[in-house]
């Protein structure tokens, strides 16, 4: 027997077989590689790609604040804290009972600390007038009742005692919205009568200086 011819018969047989073996798993290798690529996995998930670093999110951008309403020209608006009056510089909004404001066509405003002074703005428009434009409104307290009404159609008893009309500031006149209330006021006492009522026309320059006239005349003109 010829054993040589048995032994390269063996050796080329295993030779084979790990030849088929080696080109078996690299193929194997090479599927998985493929595979892999297009991103499935062999446990049946899809493979996710990295997430970009993302902002965080910083919810909507925010709004500014919004701005006041314009109050329309036939309505009163709110006092202030920090406005002055134009005729004695005295804040409005700390005299509720005796505060009072016009408005003019242009929307602006010019708020008092009693009607005294709007008396002295209306009379002095080249002094103390805020705008060019002609006056829209006006509002005063009511005496007695300290609601805001309608300057325009208020009824104004013109009074000449600081001490009646309870203002630890200046002299007064007293507004009323009826003008019985005006009435009874003048007839309670003996110094003054209906003829010393009037309305918002008749408070000229000769009203406004009887109740300010220091201030009309430290006024630049």
């Amino acid at each position: 027997m010829d054993f040589r011819w048995i032994y390269v018969n063996v050796m080329r047989k295993n030779t084979d077989e790990r030849r088929r073996r080696l080109l078996k798993l690299l193929g194997t290798g090479a599927a998985f590689g493929a595979v892999a690529s297009t991103g499935c996995l062999d446990d049946g998930t899809e493979e996710q790609p990295e997430d970009d670093d993302e902002e965080p999110d910083e919810g909507p951008e925010d709004q500014p604040d919004d701005e006041p309403e314009e109050v329309a020209v036939d309505e009163p608006s709110e006092f202030p804290e920090d406005a002055n009056c134009p005729v004695c510089n005295m804040v409005p909004a700390e005299h509720p009972d005796w505060n009072a404001q016009v408005v003019h066509d242009d929307g602006e405003r010019a708020y008092f600390c009693s009607v005294g002074c709007m008396t002295a703005y209306v009379g002095f428009a080249d002094r103390f007038f805020v705008s060019d434009a002609e006056l829209a409104g006006a509002w005063v307290s009511e005496y007695g009742t300290d609601e805001l009404i309608d300057g325009l159609d208020a009824h104004y008893a013109l009074e000449t005692d600081p001490d009646r009309v309870d203002d630890n500031m200046m002299l007064n006149p007293a507004a009323f919205e009826d003008r019985d209330d005006a009435v009874e006021y003048v007839e309670a006492v003996d110094y003054l009568d209906e003829d010393d009522i009037v309305g918002f026309d008749d408070l000229g320059a000769d009203t406004g200086r009887d109740y300010r006239g220091q201030q009309i005349d430290g006024a630049e003109a």
